[in-house]
């Protein structure tokens, strides 16, 4: 189990780092960084050094640390490469965490890897894991990334378990499991099995996060409410194994979804049930605007039984405004205001 990684990498001195903050990677030290900022030099080292655009490559700099010279990052990056990294991968893991640049690779970068081979991931495993979980460089190893990694594995249950979900999921390793009161977490991982929510499944870190802010009497609360509109206790958890979200809305809020979409839209409340996600849409910003369009659709005999329900309010702005809107802005011009 990892206590046995944690004694391991305890033998060495290599492994006994300190805490590395952002606020400090780019200290001067043996390589030649300062404090001397020089955005255009570093755009143009993005570009030429793992292929960003101009664009891309301003933007990620004004989150870089100051650079004199590319030693320090040029370790870096030759280090991840030599682990697999290709340049859309470079890209990637630099846009989310632009100062991993900064970071000593000796130091902090070859104790994570070798730590995460030993756990007994592949190099594409790590490189996936390290994708969905850039914050894992920039976290201690002994003091706060292997505490958190054994919690994460105990509330799994499973090595297995914690390696499907490091490869899959992403953010849960930002969450400072490690600081949240046993009981209180044991409470949650107790709510969800009661919903049939298993610890295999891809939606147990999802319910676990909404369910750490609805507590049960708003849950029960809320229960209450969807069976007034018809489902049973079956229907509600069911919508929730959907798109759990919803149980994020205050109640009230809630209830105003249903109405509108029972009652102006005219959807079935089982069919609400089985298409959760449209409890999580605005009704100022999305459900209402887009019904005035399709009233004026119905009127102007432009409503095809191919229109789905749940393609008219679910696609993108962009796919809706080239579907619904724009082949018809010469003939019904009030669709573009109100879109």
């Amino acid at each position: 189990m990892l206590q046995s990684s944690v004694r391991r990498h305890a033998l060495t001195p290599l492994f006994q780092l300190r805490l590395v903050f952002y606020s400090t990677v780019t200290s001067a030290s043996t390589s030649g960084a300062t404090a001397s900022p020089d955005l255009p030099f570093m755009v143009d080292y993005l570009v030429n050094s793992c292929g960003f655009s101009a664009d891309g490559a301003s933007k990620v700099s004004e989150s870089l640390p100051r650079f004199r010279s590319t030693e320090k990052p040029d370790a870096v990056l030759g280090f991840l490469r030599s682990q697999g990294f290709d340049d859309a991968n470079l890209r990637k893991i630099i846009t989310w965490r632009p100062r991993v640049l900064g970071l000593d690779v000796e130091a902090n970068l070859v104790p994570k890897f070798k730590f995460l081979r030993d756990m007994g991931l592949s190099e594409s495993d790590v490189i996936d894991v390290l994708l969905r979980h850039p914050v894992i460089m920039a976290l201690n190893l002994q003091n706060t990334l292997l505490p958190r990694l054994k919690d994460w594995e105990s509330l799994f249950g499973s090595r297995e378990i914690l390696f499907k979900n490091l490869r899959k999921c992403t953010r849960f390793l930002c969450s400072n499991i490690e600081n949240v009161n046993p009981d209180s977490l044991r409470a949650l991982v107790d709510r969800a099995e009661e919903m049939g929510i298993s610890r295999k499944s891809a939606m147990f870190i999802w319910i676990l996060d909404v369910l750490h802010g609805v507590n049960r009497e708003k849950f029960e609360s809320q229960g209450k409410l969807m069976n007034s509109f018809g489902w049973s206790n079956s229907d509600f958890i069911a919508a929730i194994k959907t798109y759990p979200h919803f149980l994020c809305l205050s109640t009230e809020v809630l209830q105003r979804k249903m109405e509108f979409l029972v009652k102006d839209v005219g959807m079935a409340p089982l069919d609400v049930a089985k298409k959760s996600v449209f409890l999580a849409l605005s009704l100022e910003k999305r459900l209402i605007p887009r019904l005035h369009v399709m009233e004026i659709l119905k009127s102007e005999g432009l409503w095809t039984s191919q229109d789905t329900l749940r393609r008219f309010f679910l696609s993108p702005g962009p796919k809706f405004l080239q579907k619904y809107v724009l082949p018809y802005k010469d003939k019904l011009p009030k669709l573009l205001e109100i879109f």
